[in-house]
């Protein structure tokens, strides 16, 4: 009787898990992003990622956010290895209408916030109606033609 301690179909499922990611756990960060009033806020899961690992760009209009969460080190044996490993990246095309050189960042508790505001050129404002040439004309009485 043979038996195997290893399924090779099971092994090359769980890599493809991995690498591609799967519904419940997907392989690039999970985010939510929400409008408060004049900022948006965008939130990054990155549980166990060292804030050091953390690199934000923007240019023009793309943010790239990449994070890596690097292997143990050291002897010791694996019993289940379900988180992702490696470096992560997500890029976001981010509107005309947000102002990308006042962006605020923070790290916390696994989270990374970035706080975009909206550009004072996007912002709606009253626009006032003043007399022109073309209202002075109006003001006239029309002649009447026979």
């Amino acid at each position: 009787m043979l038996l195997r301690t290893t399924d090779p179909f099971r092994d090359f499922d769980r890599l493809t898990q991995q690498l591609l990611g799967t519904t419940n756990r997907p392989a690039v960060m999970p985010m939510d992003a929400w409008r408060e009033g004049d900022r948006f806020v965008i939130e990054f899961d990155l549980p166990g990622v060292a804030k050091e690992s953390i690199d934000l760009d923007v240019e023009r209009n793309v943010l790239t956010v990449r994070a890596e969460r690097v292997p143990r080190n050291g002897d010791w044996e694996a019993l289940a290895s379900e988180r992702p490993r490696g470096v992560f990246s997500r890029q976001l095309v981010l509107g005309d209408n947000l102002d990308l050189d006042r962006i605020e960042a923070g790290y916390a508790d696994g989270v990374l916030r970035l706080v975009v505001p909206v550009a004072e050129r996007a912002k709606p404002r009253k626009i006032e109606i003043g007399a022109g040439a073309d209202d002075a004309a109006s003001d006239q009485p029309a002649a009447l033609s026979s």
